[in-house]
């Protein structure tokens, strides 16, 4: 008789393990471990002409294995040479203490965007960046967020009491849902006034068929133009914007003169909260009105999105989470002093972040040639950030692959290394926004309801300018017994 293997530790979430008898090492899976859907690896030497073709179709599926173990990475793509940087030391040059030599974003993401954001902030560098940057940091940030979250679970709720009407099975798209409920968040926040669900759905559907068609590989760049080359306008790109842009235009006119008394974030910019020398234009408020509400909706919606998913595939951790509301909230809606003692539902937020980071890839154009890591980034070249290869290194995280929000309870990430914001100067001005809307909406929402996930349908993680699932997530809604 064999003996039997002593019991093991997982190494992603220290829960204690035991293996089958018998002489073969063979490891039990954690049942506190869920390792959730990823694209397939590059194969090691693939060439210029297919790594420009994965690139077109997916921003996932251009990495190989080795990637998630490297510290520091370079290619030439033609003529121009990309410098990875895939460890804290390498974030740090790019990202904080040489911000200034690599602060301007990629040609590739400046045209994508351009056309729909003008000169906003996401994608604006310089003096432009530097003049609005404070005044978009100082609304969004905590100030006015004790006011914010309560409209945050004000929708939220209404969303749960819209769903409440469904009829079973309850089928719905929770991409479009999510997509809908932070739209509805951001048009109040940045508008002072509710959004209508048309209004809404023309900005998310304009917005998802401008990721479907707008190129954002751009070959000029590669072949040697410093801007790359304009992108092509065709007809569903040109009408993807102009639905965009209508609705925030029409929003500005409906509001009229913006009041100096804080209703909005659109009043707060157009009067400089305060400062009449940094109150913007009607052309400055239109391009970061779109820009907040793109950036305020789309990210958090995905973020929620991949985190009903994750909790469907992770019964303990939806269980954690029923107990921590339970116990924190006692059937009632979250507030935001509650925030702080909602732990659990953070951890599940930063996790899904860490596995599925919205802006997977941030990507910097060069000023001037200097070394990363004592590899040199060439002029007019790229250094690159990535939050799904750091998030997922196999130096810097245990288990990187698995689903396991326990590791967020135990002190802070690694410093540069957990990056879902990108960090630095140019830090995303509404990441404790956007953190506190997710669990405020997860919170609000999982008190009363289950999601699980449409039985026969595969999950498949997209990148185009954001990263989604790809086609949507049908899920089924299942009431949860108020007691």
């Amino acid at each position: 008789m064999h003996p039997r293997r002593a019991p093991t530790e997982c190494l992603g979430c220290g829960h204690t393990i035991e293996t089958r008898e018998g002489t073969a090492a063979v490891t039990q899976k954690c049942p506190f471990s869920y390792t959730p859907p990823m694209p397939e690896r590059r194969p090691a030497g693939t060439g210029t002409i297919s790594l420009l073709k994965r690139m077109r179709r997916d921003f996932l599926s251009i990495w190989a294995d080795s990637d998630f173990r490297d510290r520091v990475m370079t290619t030439w793509i033609l003529r121009r040479k990309v410098v990875i940087a895939n460890s804290p030391d390498a974030v740090r040059e790019v990202m904080v203490t040489g911000n200034a030599n690599f602060e301007r974003k990629s040609p590739q993401m400046r045209r994508a965007l351009e056309y729909l954001l003008g000169d906003g902030l996401f994608i604006s560098d310089g003096e432009t960046w530097k003049q609005r940057r404070p005044i978009v940091s100082k609304v969004v940030q905590r100030q006015h967020l004790r006011a914010f979250s309560a409209i945050m679970v004000d929708s939220a709720s209404a969303m749960a009491d819209g769903w409440q009407l469904l009829e079973a099975p309850r089928r719905v798209d929770m991409l479009g849902e999510m997509a809908a409920l932070t739209a509805d968040i951001i048009g109040k926040c940045v508008f002072g006034r509710g959004v209508s669900r048309e209004d809404a759905r023309e900005i998310i559907e304009g917005f998802t068929t401008y990721q479907e068609h707008i190129d954002q590989t751009n070959l000029g760049y590669f072949f040697g133009w410093d801007e790359g080359w304009p992108v092509r306008k065709n007809k569903a790109v040109r009408r993807a914007a102009e639905r965009v842009r209508k609705v925030v235009d029409r929003l500005i006119d409906d509001l009229g003169t913006p009041r100096a008394d804080g209703a909005s974030m659109l009043a707060l910019m157009a009067t400089g909260d305060g400062d009449a020398s940094a109150a913007m234009n009607r052309e400055a408020l239109i391009n970061e009105a779109a820009t907040i509400f793109m950036a305020g909706h789309e990210t958090t919606a995905a973020t929620l999105t991949w985190a009903w998913f994750l909790l469907s595939e992770a019964g303990w951790a939806e269980e954690k989470l029923h107990e921590e509301l339970a116990r924190v909230l006692g059937g009632r809606p979250p507030t935001f002093d509650d925030v702080a003692s909602l732990t659990y539902t953070k951890a599940i937020i930063q996790e899904t972040l860490r596995l599925y980071p919205p802006v997977p890839i941030l990507a910097r154009q060069v000023k001037e040639t200097r070394p990363v890591h004592r590899e040199p980034a060439k002029k007019g070249g790229l250094a690159l950030v990535c939050p799904w290869l750091l998030h997922r290194h196999e130096i810097y995280w245990e288990a990187p692959n698995a689903f396991q929000p326990e590791r967020f309870l135990s002190g802070p990430p690694p410093t540069n290394v957990y990056v879902p914001f990108a960090v630095g100067p140019r830090i995303c001005p509404g990441a404790q926004f956007g953190l506190t809307e997710a669990i405020l909406c997860l919170a609000t929402l999982a008190q009363r309801f289950r999601p699980t996930l449409a039985p026969g349908h595969v999950v498949e993680p997209q990148c185009r300018l954001t990263l989604r699932p790809k086609g949507g997530l049908p899920m089924l809604l299942n009431v949860r017994d108020a007691a």
